[in-house]
């Protein structure tokens, strides 16, 4: 990645631009700012400035960024809280994040997932399609003492 250095001013419109785009992380937009040359004194003071102008909100981010990922990706919590970790965010704000999603669309995104995955793999035998579904379902980031009672049920059909 090579470094650009622009005037502090279109630093900050274009910035301002990557942040009305889409949510960013705080870090997101640090790295950014630093890939195009702003120092360490200036990045710090334009993220605040971006801040309390509220370009910038982690706690919305992260919120979104959950709500997203769940409703969308089809991702449990386990995923969500790893990603938003990479993204370093704060655990208070990915704690937020992840109680904002509704347990009962929770329960029926997991069962829904759960029972697809297990008609996919017809061919297979019982333990080899309960395992393939267990892979299935800890990939995509949902909680074994969730899954397990949801998987077994199917198995016993």
């Amino acid at each position: 990645m090579k470094k650009i250095r622009i005037g502090k001013e279109q630093a900050i419109q274009r910035i301002r631009h990557f942040c009305a785009y889409q949510e960013r992380a705080q870090q997101e937009v640090r790295d950014k700012l630093y890939e195009l040359g702003m120092t360490k004194s200036e990045v710090e003071e334009i993220l605040s400035d971006l801040i309390s102008e509220n370009f910038l909100n982690e706690e919305r981010f992260a919120l979104q960024f959950a709500g997203g990922h769940f409703r969308i990706k089809g991702w449990g919590k386990v995923k969500i809280n790893h990603a938003l970790q990479q993204k370093r965010v704060s655990s208070f704000n990915i704690k937020m994040a992840l109680k904002a999603i509704d347990p009962k669309d929770y329960e029926k995104t997991l069962i829904s997932l759960a029972t697809k995955k297990w008609n996919s793999l017809k061919g297979e035998r019982g333990l080899s399609r309960m395992a393939k579904t267990y892979a299935f379902l800890q990939q995509r980031g949902f909680e074994p003492a969730l899954y397990q009672p949801i998987v077994q049920s199917l198995y016993k059909g």
